[in-house]
């Protein structure tokens, strides 16, 4: 009994501890990290760094030397027009994007939601768009929309609906918005799953309840749907929006910017200022103040997910 005690009150052995304050299990564990800390800042912080640092010169593979010019290429960026083009471009894709998507992806997701035969095949279905890589889908729409053996015109002339083969890729504005519908088709699944998957945690007591009280289809839908639907629809918001300000594939593939400018969002206005004018340095600073704007963007929709109001 007494060895019992005095092994309990014996005191703990001396942890090892190192000339600078810190044990030294603390040391191997630094040394673990360090290949991941180096990984973080040899891909991801000094590119950074670097950016900022190329972006205060000119640097460009059709000018000699790399001379410090400070905030010259900001501030030819915000006096451009080509890039208050490129702005004006964006902002219409993103809206019009979202007001088509957000409703079209719903309805679709209303419907798969209901008991209807052959549901398990259109859920499988749906997702076969989102499956498909970016450039291969602007390739499939740079087919549909070839004006003499596409597939758009040929079904709309035998349809009824068009005499002469129409040059859809060949008009501005309405290029951009056929590059619209083309990214519409590619990414309407990412809206159907997430509200799909909100619509399943729905209670039918809850239906039946609002069924008995006479409550009609739209009042089903707004007292009793909406409200679970409006964490999820803020979240498509957020993600949706800054993907849409970032869009590239689709349209460096369909249209490559044009015609006339009429699809040069901002991501491929730094793309050609960097690769195609070999711009460096100007294609550098666009790429911080693309940056920046989807920051905007973001940091508006977090502030907006905060509001007790929308809850």
């Amino acid at each position: 009994m007494s060895l019992l005690t005095d092994r309990r009150a014996a005191p703990s052995a001396p942890r090892a501890w190192s000339v600078l304050g810190e044990p030294r299990e603390a040391h191997l564990g630094y040394l673990l990290v360090l290949p991941a800390y180096l990984f973080i800042v040899g891909l991801t912080i000094f590119p950074i760094l670097y950016a900022v640092y190329i972006s205060l010169h000119r640097l460009s593979l059709t000018l000699p030397g790399m001379p410090f010019v400070g905030l010259a290429n900001y501030v030819s960026i915000l006096t451009a027009p080509s890039f208050w083009q490129a702005v004006a471009v964006t902002t219409y894709f993103v809206v019009i994007s979202l007001l088509l998507q957000f409703p079209l992806g719903l309805a679709v997701a209303l419907v798969l939601n209901e008991q209807v035969r052959g549901r398990a095949v259109l859920r499988a279905a749906i997702l076969i768009p989102w499956a498909i890589a970016p450039v291969i889908n602007g390739l499939l729409w740079q087919w549909i929309y070839n004006p003499r053996y596409g597939a758009l015109n040929g079904l709309l002339k035998q349809l009824g609906v068009l005499r002469d083969d129409v040059l859809w890729l060949g008009e501005p504005f309405r290029a951009l918005n056929m590059v619209i519908l083309a990214d519409t088709w590619k990414v309407l699944p990412f809206y159907v799953i997430l509200f799909l998957a909100v619509l399943q945690t729905v209670p039918a007591e809850l239906y039946e309840a609002a069924h008995i009280d006479g409550a009609g289809a739209w009042q089903r839908f707004r007292h009793v749907t909406l409200p679970f639907l409006r964490p999820i629809i803020l979240v498509i918001l957020v993600l949706r929006t800054v993907q849409t300000f970032r869009v590239f594939e689709i349209v460096y593939v369909l249209t490559g910017g044009g015609p006339a400018g009429g699809t040069t969002v901002i991501a491929f206005h730094v793309y050609r200022e960097t690769f195609g004018n070999l711009n460096f340095g100007y294609g550098a600073a666009l790429s911080f103040v693309m940056a920046f704007l989807t920051l905007t963007l973001a940091g508006a929709y977090v502030l907006t997910l905060r509001s007790e109001e929308l809850y």
